[in-house]
C-alpha cells in the first residue's frame, strides 16, 4: 500500500510531523484524491488477481507517459501511478525520461518496500532520451543478479541496416518464490508505414537472433524469459502480424488472455505484449474462464474519467498552449487527448498471474519417474 500521508488533514499533521512529498496539495485536491483513490482501489480489485503469499507473481508492464520529462503532471496522478503500481509485485516501465524526478516521487510514495532497477539513456535523436525500468516489490520479489542491456554484434548485424535497436534492450534477472526468471523491457521502432513496420520486423529479428546465439551458447543465464514491453505492432498481414509470427516461432508466446486486446489509451491498437518461454514449471495461473490470467487495465474507467473535463479546467486552462479558445467542446477534447493521457499515461498496464510455487507438480512428476 503506497503512503497516503500527503492526503491527511491538518489535525492529523499537527500530532505528528508526517513527511510529505506534496506539501502544497490543497484541502479540495486532497478530498478529490481519496474519493479517486478508493473507486481506483476498487477498479484494481476487480480487474486484477490477487497476490497469494508464496503461491503467485504479479507481472506488469506499463509504458508511462514521457515519465520524467512532462511538466503537467498534478500531485493527484502520482497517487494513482503508485496506486496501481502497488497492486502488482513488479512492474516493466517504458519511456522513463532523462529526468529522474518522477522516479524518486513514486518511489517515495510505494515506500520502503520497494526499489527499483534503471538502465542509462539510449543517446541519440532515434533513442528519444528514454531508459527502461523495473519497479518491484522487495518482500515479493528479489534482484537475481542479472542486469544488463541487449548489445547486439557486427557478425550478427551484417547485412542489415539494423545496427543496434533505437532503445536497447535492458535484460535483468528476478527471483521470486521457486521461480527465477530473466525479463527483457522492450520498446520497438513506432510508426505504421511500411518503411516503419520492415524496421520494427529487423529489430525484433535481431533480437531473437541475438537471445538463440545466448541461449545455444549456454550464456543466457536462465531459460524463463519474459519479454514484455511496448512492442508498438499494428495489428494485419500487412502490418505486423508477420513480426508477431517470428516471435511465437522462436519459441515465444503470448498469454491467451492478452492476444487481440486494446492497449493504448484510445483502445484502438494493441501495442503492449508480453511474450514468455514456457516449460512444465514455469506457468501462468488459469483463470475462472480457463484462459492464462492477465488482462489490461483501463486506467480511465476510474480516474480522470469521461465527463470529468469541467473538474480540472482550471488545470488544463494552465497547460494548454494551443491558439484556439478553450470552450466547451473543445475543453473535453483537450481532457481527453491529450491532457489526461499526460496525467497518467496513453497506454494502459498490462499484466499476467505467474505461477511461483509449482513444488506439487514438480514433486508428482519426480514420483511418476520411479
Amino acid at each position: 500500500m503506497p503512503s497516503y500521508n500527503d492526503l491527511r488533514p491538518a489535525v492529523d499533521l499537527k500530532k505528528k510531523d508526517y513527511a510529505l512529498v506534496f506539501p502544497q496539495m490543497k484541502v479540495a485536491e486532497k478530498k478529490r484524491t481519496i474519493k479517486n483513490l478508493l473507486r481506483l482501489r476498487a477498479g484494481l480489485s476487480k480487474r486484477v488477481a490477487t497476490k497469494k503469499s508464496d503461491q503467485n507473481l504479479l507481472i506488469a508492464s506499463w509504458n508511462i507517459k514521457e515519465f520524467g520529462h512532462t511538466t503537467q503532471r498534478l500531485p493527484e496522478a502520482f497517487f494513482y501511478i503508485a496506486e496501481i503500481i502497488a497492486r502488482f509485485d513488479l512492474v516493466v516501465i517504458q519511456e522513463l525520461k532523462r529526468g529522474l524526478k518522477d522516479l524518486y516521487t513514486l518511489m517515495q510514495l510505494l515506500g520502503e518496500d520497494w526499489f527499483y532497477l534503471v538502465n542509462d539513456i539510449t543517446e541519440g535523436d532515434s533513442g528519444n532520451s528514454e531508459r527502461a525500468a523495473y519497479v518491484y516489490n522487495k518482500k515479493r520479489i528479489q534482484f537475481a543478479g542479472l542486469a544488463g542491456e541487449i548489445v547486439l554484434w557486427p557478425d550478427l548485424t551484417a547485412g542489415s541496416k539494423v545496427k543496434q535497436l533505437k532503445r536497447t534492450p535492458f535484460m535483468t534477472g528476478f527471483r521470486g518464490g521457486w521461480k527465477t526468471f530473466s525479463l527483457v523491457n522492450l520498446h520497438l521502432h513506432p510508426g505504421d508505414d511500411p518503411d516503419d513496420i520492415e524496421y520494427r520486423r529487423e529489430e525484433v529479428k535481431l533480437l531473437l537472433a541475438a537471445l538463440d546465439v545466448k541461449t545455444s551458447a549456454g550464456t543466457l543465464w536462465n531459460k524463463n524469459v519474459i519479454v514484455a514491453g511496448d512492442f508498438n505492432f499494428y495489428q494485419g498481414a500487412n502490418k505486423d502480424d508477420p513480426t508477431l509470427e517470428l516471435i511465437e516461432k522462436a519459441g515465444f508466446r503470448e498469454v491467451e488472455s492478452l492476444r487481440g486486446v486494446d492497449t493504448n489509451a484510445s483502445q484502438t491498437e494493441v501495442y503492449d505484449r508480453l511474450f514468455l518461454t514456457s516449460n512444465d514449471y514455469f506457468k501462468v495461473a488459469i483463470n475462472a474462464e480457463g484462459q492464462e490470467n492477465g488482462g489490461v487495465f483501463p486506467v480511465f474507467d476510474y480516474v480522470y474519467r469521461d465527463g470529468q473535463h469541467r473538474t480540472y479546467r482550471k488545470y488544463m486552462k494552465h497547460h494548454y498552449t494551443g491558439s484556439r479558445d478553450l470552450d466547451a467542446s473543445a475543453l473535453e477534447r483537450y481532457f481527453k487527448n491529450p491532457w489526461r493521457k499526460n496525467q497518467m499515461s496513453d497506454h494502459f498496464p498490462i499484466w499476467i498471474e505467474l505461477i511461483s510455487d509449482s513444488s506439487d507438480d514438480f514433486l508428482k512428476a519426480k514420483l511418476a519417474s520411479y
